[in-house]
């Protein structure tokens, strides 16, 4: 009886040699048998430095392996889609980096194919979601600890200027909203646990790149509203508040979750502050683990393709708003 998932990776970008490559080689449920780069001698010196048996130079190539059962796909936001629906036409189960792809036609196109293969597992790899932070935050929200939630705050940046930076390439689905603002808005609905009625936008563009380089918007969840701020050209900084009619939550790092350093939230009610530690874990380890869990059992993955596509959706509210000056239904 398998009791591991072999997992090829189709690129060597940083996201994966860095974070999940490694995270995932520590899981009890993930093996990592395969890379793939456009060339292969970029593909062998990241296998050699990372322990990975085959290198390929193709990502055809990978996807015709037979030992592969899924991908992992970190490639640039405008070859997500492409690349995820190769790889489920060769079989295998896809783990596709966040945002699920340029449009919210893109993911619709994805999980028509998914549709018409559902032997096959594909999931957005929104990674926070999954670390006890984030669990127990929710937790805490649906058990009434807050009372009513009222309304949610995040605010996600970092300083990058750099013009060779694929982030700031307009054509690959660069920009703020797209690379960290997705977060604010994931966070939002999975905390709510509804899809949002009407966005509300703000979006200033970078002059030279062409790219959003700051973005706000408030989400109304007609119970209550969620307000973020993310900028690919601020101090870097992120947090989030969550906040109730009889208390409140506070996440110290809510999206790069240090994996070898523990986690806080804090609790806020009429009682007082009370801290919650939470013991050092690795959020992607726990992401390949749950996937590749579900593949093994036939379950359903932990948070289904439909998923990505309504959070798309918002993202393109948000920029329609910024455009229009006008709230947008969704």
């Amino acid at each position: 009886m398998k009791t591991k998932i072999r997992w090829g990776v189709l690129s060597t970008a940083k996201i994966g040699v860095v974070k999940v490559i490694p995270a995932m080689q520590k899981g009890k449920y993930c093996e990592i048998t395969a890379i793939a780069s456009r060339g292969l001698n970029e593909a062998k010196k990241t296998a050699d430095s990372l322990g990975i048996p085959t290198a390929y130079g193709s990502y055809q190539e990978l996807l015709s392996d037979p030992m592969v059962d899924a991908v992992y796909i970190p490639l640039p936001n405008h070859l997500h889609v492409e690349w995820a629906i190769k790889a489920m036409e060769a079989g295998k189960h896809v783990l596709l980096e966040k945002p699920v792809g340029l449009s919210s036609k893109q993911a619709e196109s994805l999980i028509q194919v998914s549709k018409g293969k559902p032997q096959l597992k594909i999931m957005e790899a929104f990674m926070y979601r999954h670390h006890p932070q984030w669990q127990k935050a929710k937790e805490l929200v649906e058990n009434g600890q807050i009372g009513t939630l009222k309304s949610i705050q995040s605010f996600f940046s970092y300083h990058n200027t750099d013009p060779t930076n694929i982030r700031h390439n307009p054509d690959f689905g660069g920009g703020g909203l797209m690379d960290i603002g997705c977060y604010c808005i994931s966070l939002s609905r999975f905390i709510f646990g509804k899809e949002p009625k009407r966005v509300s936008g703000f979006v200033e563009f970078d002059p030279i790149f062409k790219t959003d380089r700051m973005a706000s918007g408030i989400l109304d969840f007609s119970n209550g509203i969620s307000t973020f701020t993310c900028s690919t050209q601020l101090i870097p900084y992120q947090r989030v508040n969550i906040f109730g009619d009889m208390g409140s939550i506070e996440i110290e790092i809510p999206f790069n979750a240090p994996p070898d350093k523990p986690t806080r939230l804090w609790i806020n009610t009429a009682e007082g502050t009370k801290e919650i530690v939470f013991d050092i874990c690795d959020q992607y380890t726990i992401q390949g683990d749950l996937f590749s869990k579900a593949i093994l059992d036939n379950t359903a993955v932990p948070t289904p393709l439909n998923d990505a596509l309504n959070n798309m959706l918002v993202i393109e509210a948000v920029f329609k708003s910024s455009e229009s000056g006008k709230w947008i239904s969704i």
